[in-house]
């Protein structure tokens, strides 16, 4: 490659390291990059996200923290990775942030032994997280322990079907969908070759790659499975009950929920005894239309063989396979469907993350007239799921609840990733230290900064983070009302059915531009260990017709999924403006009603607070702010002098300043500026002194004040004393 050419490629924020060969066994073929905690900081990224890696060639990888004693200006790379950037040992890396997508399709070579053993499915779960690009390859080792220690379900597969040769198997990425850098995710269809050749399962009757659990381990789940149990012994045991009530015994069952929430983990559990025909909807669903319906005639063939005890068809994440916008060839499908349903003693059981994404015609009264919901688990069901992942596992005393109170929003998958997460951290302990493996606290607390759970949206945001309301310095004020009107509701509604009022529905945050709204509510989150959806109000704005209150109607619906939760409507004044004063065909006006609804409607919200900031409340439609709704106002007054000394000093824990900045006399001397341009102050204090020299160790009075020419108090007093007096205008 020219200097040219490597001139255009390379990224504007970038590290240039040298490549080093990590030997460490853990990271073996895995994709993985090592770096210096500083260097990961200086991109901006945190542990176990995505970057490039630019040498002769591009390609992309997860960053990692490298171990103690690695220079800063070192990469750690495993010998695949290596190989994928086109580098040699010692040889210059330049390392960058990079956007990556969630694949919609990849394909993939390799062997002839892996492509002819290996199902898609199990290809998908080996290869689930990493990310990658055309050309890379990769291993099939999944993204978690490793060969004789991995708790996988890949892990387990891929033995089977392949032997122990299948930790040395090598693939080579030919096709992503969207282009780019991807990462595999649950839904993904993976398939070998053009993804066209993927027939269906020789014994389409074949019990699934992922054995059913017991009964008693669903935790959160058995009222759902009692349901569905007592539907299959009626349709299927008992058929002549409904016969001689009037009532066909035909079950048709569409089981919805959040990804990862553990949908097919319970219909195999409750179909243990049963004859259980599964199909995958992404990887079926992949196929040109004839092989889709093949497939499916296939497995509705072998599910309609007589059998004692009944059999059942289960087709998994079934809005791949029948979308809301069909192709002709669902018809002949929904017919194949049908067709089972009509064959006595047999069931059909669909799962979907996205039911709303479901071909209507699914929902018909011959096909699946019932429904089944699973939502998030609550803190106490977390627990008992930690416990059950956590059986037999060697562990120091774990405060389980405690982990359990700091994963709102989590699902069993995520929980699951966390343990696995939490046992890498304690293996390379084990590994580095020569003693016996055991988890420990510290263990998922470094695990909780880096696994995220799955069910978070472009429009959701589950952040609980390490700052709590006790950490805010100031805003005393505020604090106290946020408390009264979002925490006791939630963490004591007994309280008040015992006085007999009801709780405040929501909260309006306003005050002036930069004075800690946002910072504030963050705070709140994790004071509270909520389950937080946090939108700002123009992203819920679509131009299609009904898009924008669909989109409103979907986030109070997984609030009230994840209850006890906090709806979060940043810039609120975007979202529900004054209606009648719009120009845009009345889109505003529809999602205004909408929230109202929400807020105000048939359907109650409980243990569901909804929380707006606004800098412009004088934009809000007012029906918004009567009793019912966004009620409670509060002020976020712009910081005092006391409060601007703690911001100061908070914001200065990371900065070496000199002897001679005195941050008392400082704050008293910065009035009208904000929180944020007293952090921002700071920050120009410093780039003032590595101007001065790139080599200064500290930051002087005469940085700070050069900085002040810069930084400007943006604080209006006549839009503060405006804001003040709008609670008082009410």
């Amino acid at each position: 490659m020219s200097q040219t050419e490597y001139a255009e490629e390379t990224p504007l924020n970038h590290l240039r390291l040298t490549a080093r060969l990590n030997t460490s066994a853990l990271d073996s073929r895995r994709g993985v990059v090592r770096l210096h905690p500083e260097a990961i900081a200086a991109l901006g990224l945190r542990e176990w996200d995505a970057v490039s890696l630019l040498g002769s060639r591009s390609t992309a990888a997860v960053v990692a923290i490298a171990p103690a004693g690695t220079p800063a200006g070192v990469a750690l790379l495993d010998d695949v990775t290596l190989s994928n950037a086109g580098l040699r040992e010692n040889t210059a890396v330049v390392v960058a942030p990079v956007t990556v997508n969630g694949a919609r399709s990849v394909t993939l070579t390799g062997s002839r032994l892996a492509t002819q053993s290996v199902s898609p499915a199990t290809l998908r779960m080996a290869l689930l997280g990493k990310v990658m690009t055309v050309g890379d390859t990769v291993s099939l080792l999944p993204r978690d322990l490793g060969p004789g220690t991995s708790t996988s379900a890949a892990t387990t597969a891929l033995t089977t079907s392949v032997g122990i040769t299948w930790t040395s198997e090598l693939l080579t990425v030919t096709g992503v969908d969207p282009a780019g850098t991807v990462s595999v995710q649950p839904n993904s269809n993976v398939c070998w070759g053009d993804g066209a050749t993927v027939a269906a399962p020789a014994d389409a009757g074949a019990a699934p790659a992922v054995p059913a659990i017991p009964l008693d381990d669903l935790k959160g789940a058995h009222v759902q499975a009692g349901k569905l149990a007592e539907w299959l012994k009626l349709a299927l045991d008992e058929p002549q009950l409904l016969e001689s009530l009037g009532a066909t015994a035909h079950l048709g069952v569409l089981v919805s929920g959040p990804a990862g929430v553990g949908k097919s983990t319970l219909v195999r559990a409750v179909c243990a005894q049963r004859r259980l025909v599964e199909l995958d909807g992404p990887e079926v669903g992949a196929l040109r239309a004839e092989d889709r319906l093949s497939t499916v005639a296939s497995a509705v063939t072998a599910v309609c063989a007589p059998d004692p005890a009944g059999s059942v068809l289960l087709i998994t994440d079934i809005d791949a396979l029948l979308p809301s916008t069909p192709e002709p060839a669902a018809t002949l499908i929904l017919a194949e469907l049908r067709k089972a349903l009509s064959t006595k003693g047999v069931a059909f059981i669909a799962t979907s993350a996205l039911p709303d994404n479901v071909d209507a015609r699914l929902r018909a009264p011959e096909l699946c007239d019932r429904e089944l919901g699973l939502s998030l688990p609550d803190a106490a069901t977390r627990t008992a799921l930690l416990e059950v992942l956590l059986r037999g596992v060697p562990a120091a005393e774990l405060d389980l609840q405690k982990v359990a109170e700091r994963t709102p929003g989590f699902v069993v998958a995520d929980l699951a990733a966390l343990v696995r997460e939490a046992a890498l951290r304690a293996a390379a302990r084990a590994s580095a230290d020569g003693e016996a493996p055991a988890l420990t606290q510290d263990d998922f607390t470094g695990a909780l900064s880096v696994i995220r759970p799955l069910s978070r949206s472009a429009t959701e945001e589950v952040a609980v983070g390490a700052v709590t309301l006790e950490d805010v310095g100031d805003m005393v004020e505020t604090k106290q009302a946020l408390t009264e009107a979002v925490l006791w509701p939630l963490q004591h509604p007994d309280t008040f059915a015992r006085l007999g009022v009801q709780p405040p529905r929501g909260v309006l945050l306003y005050g002036p531009p930069g004075c800690g709204k946002t910072f504030v509510v963050r705070a709140l989150a994790s004071s509270g260990r909520l389950s937080v959806h946090a939108v700002k109000g123009a992203e819920l704005m679509d131009k299609w017709v009904g898009s924008s209150e669909k989109a409103v109607r979907e986030l109070f619906r997984r609030a009230r999924d994840s209850a006890p939760s906090l709806v979060f409507l940043d810039e609120i004044d975007a979202l529900a403006p004054r209606r009648g004063q719009s120009h845009d065909s009345g889109v505003t006006d529809r999602v205004v009603a909408a929230l109202l609804t929400e807020l105000d409607g048939i359907d109650p919200l409980r243990d569901v607070v909804v929380l707006g900031a606004t800098n412009r409340p004088d934009l809000i439609d007012p029906a918004l702010l009567r009793p019912g709704r966004l009620e409670k106002l509060v002020f976020v007054e712009p910081p005092d002098a006391q409060a601007r000394k703690d911001i100061l000093r908070t914001a200065g824990k990371s900065v070496p300043l000199a002897a001679d900045v005195e941050l008392d006399a400082l704050a008293e001397d910065l009035d009208g500026y904000s929180a944020a341009d007293c952090v921002a102050l700071l920050r120009e204090a410093a780039l003032t002194a590595m101007r001065r020299s790139i080599d200064a160790a500290d930051v002087t009075a005469e940085d700070v004040a050069k900085a002040r020419e810069n930084i400007r108090p943006s604080l209006d007093p006549a839009q503060v004393e405006a804001l003040r007096a709008f609670a008082e205008d009410r």
